[in-house]
């Protein structure tokens, strides 16, 4: 029982020493008698913080997205009757032209039709020429004339018809381009609507990808964007925006933007850390063919060096058949060989390849920029802690009761002292914010710390990132030789 008690009067004595040594800690200076004048005249505190100053730099406004290539042009050539593939006009992977007859059916049926068609306008015209003769010596009726008129346009229509059937027969790229491998063979039996091969113009392509709906008012064709592609590592591609789609997807709330880019091996992009031309090693194309061995200049015949085995020879060549117009046909006003050729350019790129859009808005040479970190918001404003010397800090405005300004106390040998300024903000980047107004380059700003600085005027200690203070005496020695090195 005596070991309780002496245990319960030893906490309530410390319980009381602890409660008033905490009141003793909080009384002002001027009341502590114990703290003495000097420790009066010394003022607050200095309070601990990490600085750094506003600089220059180029900022780009731009928007990072993922897309992917597609043909310029591209088709998928499909029959419009079903037939037996006759011949076949190309080569798997071959580049074609406009006009080239692809896939010839067979079209037996629809020539002996046309040479029918040809028999019955020849007569018609026959016809209709001896009436013409009978009427104008009065032998026959004016209406005869009509009649044989009428079955002259019938004729010709109906040629029309069969040469259409017979041009339906055969398959005709409609612009230059690269084809794909084939899914059909001679003698097949194709249905209508069945794909047969796809037709790619490459010689440029283009860039799809979306961005979010607030970038919408900044997307503008003509603009150029920066392409990356996983295929081609160290090599940067130019794009030309040429259409953004002026509808909003409403699932993910955002725009379709459409680029161009030309079909090249793009152009090297810079290396970290090389001092110029030549400094590092090649990339890309230059880089494979700097790493393949030479070849002898009379190589030995060997399995590896045999030449490649010929391809079918059906394939290559195929079976020459006449044009419908050679059969008699009238010419084709909407002849699909006329259309656009597009480009012959081929290159490296592929369509469905993944990009890396870069999208840049704008760039700014001279934009004055901070570190995200001395961003100070309160109240709906935006703030930024300067670190000034004592001698340029404002003179406080007069109290209205005393008439006299209250002077902040400062204690001896303090370089800096806070002061809390209003700032725009404009674009961020890499945890960079730039200032539009409120600061200028050279301007020294706190970037860790700014909780302890309540008011103006507060006395700073600069405080080296990894080399805080362990205790007391520690961070005086400290904020003195950052002090003297500055």
């Amino acid at each position: 029982m005596a070991s309780k008690k002496m245990y319960s009067v030893v906490a309530v004595v410390g319980i009381a020493v602890a409660s008033t040594l905490a009141w003793w800690l909080q009384l002002p200076n001027s009341d502590a008698g114990a703290a003495g004048p000097s420790a009066a005249a010394s003022g607050p505190r200095p309070a601990g913080v990490e600085i750094s100053q506003v600089k220059k730099q180029t900022l780009r406004d731009d928007a990072e997205a993922v897309g992917s290539l597609r043909s310029s042009q591209n088709v998928i050539l499909r029959p419009e009757v079903a037939g037996r593939v006759l011949a076949l006009g190309f080569a798997d992977g071959a580049r074609v032209r406009a006009g080239q007859v692809l896939v010839q059916l067979d079209d037996t049926l629809q020539r002996a039709e046309v040479q029918q068609s040809l028999a019955q306008m020849s007569i018609a015209k026959a016809n209709h020429k001896r009436n013409q003769e009978l009427v104008a010596q009065n032998f026959i009726a004016q209406r005869s004339l009509d009649e044989s008129g009428a079955a002259l346009q019938v004729a010709e229509a109906q040629l029309g018809l069969t040469c259409a059937r017979l041009e339906r027969m055969r398959l005709i790229a409609p612009f230059n381009g690269v084809v794909g491998i084939r899914s059909v063979n001679l003698g097949d039996f194709v249905k209508d609507g069945a794909d047969l091969i796809n037709l790619e113009n490459i010689g440029s392509l283009y860039v799809d990808y979306r961005l979010p709906e607030r970038y919408q008012a900044k997307v503008k064709p003509g603009q150029t964007i920066e392409v990356k592609l996983d295929a081609f590592a160290g090599r940067l591609f130019k794009a030309v925006v040429e259409a953004v789609d002026p509808l909003i997807d409403a699932n993910g709330r955002s725009i379709g933007v459409r680029a161009v880019l030309a079909n090249t091996a793009g152009e090297p992009m810079p290396v970290a850390g090389a001092r110029g031309p030549g400094a590092g090693a090649p990339t890309g194309p230059a880089a494979a063919a700097a790493s393949t061995p030479a070849k002898p200049a009379n190589p030995k015949p060997t399995a590896a060096t045999s030449p490649p085995a010929k391809k079918p020879e059906s394939i290559s060549r195929g079976v020459a058949l006449p044009s419908p117009q050679s059969l008699g046909c009238p010419p084709n006003i909407f002849d699909r060989s006329l259309t656009s050729t597009g480009a012959d350019q081929t290159g490296p790129l592929r369509p469905g390849m993944f990009a890396r859009v870069t999208a840049v808005f704008a760039i700014k040479p001279n934009a004055l920029v901070v570190p995200e970190e001395a961003i100070v918001p309160q109240g709906g404003k935006q703030f930024v802690i300067k670190a000034i010397p004592p001698s340029e800090l404002p003179a406080p405005a007069a109290s209205a009761a005393s008439g006299a300004a209250s002077a902040p106390v400062v204690p001896p040998g303090t370089k800096f002292v806070s002061q809390r300024v209003e700032v725009k903000l404009g674009m961020r980047r890499g945890g960079q914010v730039e200032i539009t107004d409120g600061l200028m380059e050279g301007d020294t700003i706190v970037v860790a710390g700014q909780q302890r600085l309540q008011k103006d005027g507060s006395p700073l200690r600069v405080v080296e990132l990894g080399r805080g203070a362990a205790n007391a005496a520690s961070a005086a020695a400290s904020g003195a030789s950052s002090s003297a090195s500055r």
